[in-house]
């Protein structure tokens, strides 16, 4: 039974900086990918970034490359996104995942994850 436990969440101004973490359990990885996902209030779940568990290759969403890293520890079996730079939009509740890797491509859409954890509240005010 795979299990995603978040922690990292908080509230912090605009232009502030959190870590969330992602303790992933139950499996090895070896040929998946760690994604992260946020909502909004009224809002659907969107992409934030993704990193496959083997070779770390990334992938962000336009809306925080440059402002976010997504990361990975192997011998943690923990992601990591370290989010600098935070505006107000990124109030979300974030969600890490786990989804295998079919193809070329490092899975961004929900559909491609098959795990996910309960999710960590970030709040940015203004």
């Amino acid at each position: 039974q795979v299990q995603l436990v978040e922690s990292g969440g908080g509230l912090v101004q605009a232009g502030g900086s959190l870590r969330l973490s992602c303790a992933a359990s139950g499996r090895t990885f070896n040929g998946y990918a760690m994604g992260w996902f946020r909502q909004a209030p009224g809002k659907e779940r969107e992409f934030v970034a993704s990193v496959t568990w083997t070779l770390g290759r990334t992938f962000y969403a336009d809306s925080v490359k440059g402002r976010f890293t997504i990361s990975r520890d192997n011998t943690k079996n923990t992601v990591y996104l370290q989010m600098n730079s935070l505006k107000p939009d990124d109030t979300a509740v974030y969600y890490c995942a786990v989804g295998l890797v079919k193809t070329a491509a490092i899975p961004q859409r929900i559909e491609e994850y098959d795990y996910w954890g309960q999710g960590t509240q970030v709040t940015v005010s203004s």
